[in-house]
């Protein structure tokens, strides 16, 4: 996918409350933006890899998509595994009036479960009977699950051995199935099969219970080829399926079909499609909320990213030099002026790509680095030691467990400290 800068060259329209701004006039290597955060971290960061959260641009985020769900008249969850850190998913559900999450690992879940005691939890992925054994043996706190957590479940006999736990456990599990609406990724894309699980629910009411339906639809708003079809064409696939599977139980199982099931749907990019529809109860939102570079879409367009690694520069060396060619190196400095200034970071070889200074790269020959990467430039780079490098994720999920505490900034200020799961 196309790297989009945050700031390029020339004068940006400022977006969102004039977020993106053009680069000082007064020269040196960064926009008034990234100047203000360079210098905050250089007072008071930790000068070691940080994660930061923009709290101002988040806050617009959860705004627009506030404003897209209640278009549709639906309930907003939160995807847990893409807002890895309790006081960041804390801070969006605040503002965004939802107690809605989505886990999709164990530990993180028993952890919600204690942090979050009133929430209403849906797994994201069918787990193995083994990992929802362990949730119930470490769980504690006034969390209910018998009320309110989903196990999602994609198969009749995954569904067998859920019941075997629930049996032996002596309780009930709430069950939400897994529909296959296009990605095939797995989830029921047969109604006979969708027959065998709801037949062994309605058998075993004091052990199961039928909540409802998932259905993950993110290619409609990824950008797929038009050749496979418009957003609108498979956004209409999409539910022409999910119905199918509605219609099916409302007809076939109305003993189990009640208002209050959770029919969910969306993700990230196709989020917005949604307003179209009147059947799904709510749509899952996660990486939108500090949009990383991999969700650079058109579906996504009034959304700015939220999120930056900042790094320091411990070392600057000059031109380019490559282990064992030692003077020959000179050709590529000669050869390619962003070469001609060397950088070594404090860590490095992360999923992300360098936002600021602008034209900053990793040098592939001399090879990446988690320790001290390598990082070249041109002169006019500006870059001394201990000032900040800032990056963009490429995801949220697993690159924002990297750093330890996620540094929430508003204004360009350090204001908040958010550990993330462990």
């Amino acid at each position: 996918m196309k790297r989009r800068h945050f700031v390029l060259g020339a004068a940006v329209a400022a977006v969102a409350g004039g977020w993106w701004l053009r680069p000082s006039d007064r020269g040196g290597p960064y926009s008034e933006y990234f100047r203000s955060l360079n210098d905050e971290l250089k007072a008071h960061g930790p000068m070691r890899p940080v994660m930061l959260i923009d709290l101002d641009r988040l806050d617009h985020n959860i705004d627009v998509v506030m404003q897209s769900v209640q278009r549709g008249g639906k309930h907003l969850r939160l995807v847990e595994k893409s807002l890895p850190s309790p006081g960041l998913l804390a801070y969006i559900a605040k503002r965004a009036g939802t107690a809605r999450l989505m886990s999709f690992h164990q530990p993180f879940l028993n952890h919600d479960a204690q942090v979050f005691p009133e929430a209403d939890i849906l797994m994201g992925k069918p787990l193995p009977v083994r990992s929802a054994e362990l949730f119930y043996q470490t769980h504690k706190g006034p969390f209910d699950p018998a009320r309110q957590l989903q196990w999602l479940l994609d198969t009749p006999e995954r569904l067998q051995h859920y019941l075997a736990l629930a049996q032996g456990l002596g309780t009930r599990l709430r069950v939400n199935i897994e529909l296959d609406v296009g990605l095939h990724r797995g989830g029921i894309s047969d109604n006979a099969v969708l027959g065998r699980m709801l037949t062994l629910i309605s058998a075993n009411p004091q052990h199961l219970e039928f909540a409802g339906f998932m259905g993950y639809d993110p290619f409609v708003g990824m950008g797929v080829p038009g050749i496979l079809g418009s957003p609108q064409a498979l956004f209409e696939q999409v539910m022409q399926r999910y119905n199918g599977h509605v219609d099916f139980t409302r007809q076939q199982f109305a003993g189990l079909w009640r208002e209050g099931l959770t029919l969910n749907t969306a993700g990230s990019p196709s989020y917005r499609i949604h307003e179209q529809e009147t059947l799904s109860t709510e749509v899952s939102v996660g990486t939108a909320l500090l949009k990383p570079t991999h969700y650079d879409l058109p579906s996504l367009s009034e959304h700015v990213p939220a999120a930056f690694i900042a790094t320091p520069v411990l070392k600057s060396t000059g031109s380019v030099e490559i282990p064992a060619l030692d003077g020959k190196s000179r050709v590529f400095s000669w050869w390619d002026p962003n070469q001609r200034e060397t950088f070594f970071i404090y860590g490095g070889n992360w999923m992300a790509q360098f936002e600021s200074p602008q034209g900053l790269q990793s040098n592939e020959l001399f090879g990446r680095s988690s320790n001290q990467e390598m990082v070249n430039g041109s002169p006019a780079v500006g870059l001394n030691i201990e000032d900040q490098v800032f990056l963009r994720p490429t995801q949220s999920e697993f690159v924002l467990l990297q750093f330890g505490d996620l540094l929430g900034v508003r204004d360009g200020k350090i204001v908040e400290t958010w550990p993330v799961y462990a």
